[in-house]
């Protein structure tokens, strides 16, 4: 059996900033070839939080009233986040403009520092966090997986991390396992959630099983051919992995091992 310490979320709830969530599956709401089959895809993940970015929809922009009215009948508790933002400035302009648009003041907080593969400028990233906890925000940042960028996180007031897999949009699964176990085993209180670069179930269920708190993501669900389908077989991993990592999964072995012992049992001679 595992000896990884169990992470604070350790119940069938998924617990962030104070309020309680069914669901461990984070959602995102771009891509999608309609409104229509984005709503399928949310009913089907059976996530109880749906990420949504200003830049691509205002609520208050009349050619937004479709997507709007299905993010808003969802039922779920909305996640803005400042895709695209490149500076502290324009992350910190962006999540006070979605405070105000979409009335949350919880924040999906994107600063990234490099075009070609999108990785978190950790620096911005670590001084915009710390001025919008400072306004009241509820910050949930998108970094990396180093464990030193997410411990300042940590120190400036963030209570949740949500480390990449690998780069968004990718699908590459989860590239650095050694750096990701290190944050699971180091931060023990603190809700892991892998965020991007996930693009098959498996690799959802194999976050989980390593101990991580939840699963964010959008491309792998938004790009399928059936996106609701593929919604539901990732809300299944999630859950399967949850489950498997709660178990205690088997330790690996270099020699092999029989299921059914030989000793005691009568063996049959022709």
């Amino acid at each position: 059996m595992s000896t990884t310490q169990l992470p604070a979320c350790d119940a069938d709830t998924l617990t962030l900033y104070g309020e309680t969530f069914q669901s461990r599956f984070l959602l995102g709401t771009a891509l999608y070839t309609s409104p229509a089959v984005m709503r399928d895809a949310i009913h089907a993940s059976r996530c109880d939080i749906v990420t949504l970015g200003l830049r691509r929809q205002n609520p208050n922009d009349g050619g937004g009233d479709a997507f709007w009215q299905y993010i808003r009948d969802c039922g779920c508790r909305l996640l803005p986040n400042t895709a695209g933002c490149k500076t502290v400035k324009e992350a910190v302009t962006l999540a006070e403009m979605s405070r105000e648009m979409f009335e949350t003041p919880w924040i999906k907080l994107e600063v990234v520092g490099d075009d070609y593969n999108l990785q978190p400028d950790p620096f911005g990233l670590i001084e915009a966090a710390r001025e919008l906890i400072n306004q009241g925000f509820k910050v949930l940042p998108y970094c990396t997986d180093d464990l030193m960028v997410g411990q300042r996180l940590l120190d400036v007031g963030c209570e949740v991390l949500m480390p990449w897999g690998s780069p968004i949009g990718t699908g590459q699964g989860l590239l650095n396992r050694y750096n990701l176990r290190t944050l699971r085993d180091r931060l023990p209180n603190t809700p892991l959630i892998v965020d991007a670069g996930l693009g098959a179930p498996s690799q959802a269920a194999e976050a989980m099983e390593m101990g991580f708190d939840g699963i964010l993501l959008n491309t792998a669900v938004a790009k399928a051919h059936r996106p609701p389908l593929m919604a539901e077989a990732f809300a299944d991993a999630i859950d399967a992995g949850r489950k498997a990592f709660h178990a205690g999964l088997m330790e690996k072995r270099q020699t092999a091992s029989p299921s059914t012992p030989t000793i005691g049992q009568p063996f049959w001679h022709q």
